[in-house]
């Protein structure tokens, strides 16, 4: 029963689709309706807006991290092991995929999972966020950066916890991440993809 309840606690957690709570509070549109659709911080800096954007990067990691941590906290009360802790963080990740709230259209989901990654494990989460903006900076393309630190988190939870639930839940958003990507894949190789903006576009 815990574990069902925890599980259920992290998917409406993780449905929280910050890209539309900040929108709305900057009197922004919905991001559902302008640019790529996404509803996250990449597509929200298309509106110029810098400061929104960064709220809602730091909102949907956050709503990721708050889930697995508060579901750690309560694991050894509640009698709950490592498998459950690892459907937790699936279950938060796939609610900002497929949101309750926002009639299951959900973001790509990389600011929550990199939120998930740096709760379970510092490492993994520094090693991967590292990545991503090393990529973005050298290449322009917030997609690549994205596929490429997805491609890498598996290997790093490998390298520093070994196999184990939390590790096969690290592969599944990998997998899950690259499969959203795959229009912008389709962009990248044919060289439509769009470029990180900084400013907003006229």
């Amino acid at each position: 029963m815990a574990t069902a309840i925890f599980i259920l606690i992290s998917y409406l957690i993780g449905s929280i689709s910050f890209a539309v709570v900040i929108s709305w509070l900057f009197g922004l549109p919905d991001p559902h309706t302008y640019g790529s659709g996404n509803p996250g911080a990449t597509n929200v800096l298309r509106t110029g807006r810098k400061l929104a954007a960064v709220l809602t990067l730091a909102g949907d990691a956050a709503k990721g991290a708050a889930a697995f941590c508060l579901a750690r906290y309560f694991a050894r009360e509640s009698g709950v092991g490592e498998a459950t802790l690892a459907a937790v963080a699936l279950a938060a990740f796939f609610g900002h995929l497929y949101p309750f709230y926002f009639r299951f259209k959900g973001g790509k989901g990389v600011a929550t999972a990199a939120g998930i990654l740096l709760a379970i494990d510092w490492r993994i989460g520094l090693s991967v966020l590292v990545t991503w903006v090393v990529v973005a900076l050298v290449s322009r393309y917030s997609s690549l950066a994205a596929i490429v630190a997805a491609i890498l988190s598996p290997l790093a939870s490998l390298y520093f916890l070994g196999w184990g639930p939390l590790t096969w839940v690290v592969l599944v958003m990998a997998l899950m991440l690259v499969w959203r990507h795959r229009a912008n894949i389709s962009r990248l190789v044919s060289g439509g993809e769009s470029r990180i903006r900084l400013s907003k576009r006229s």
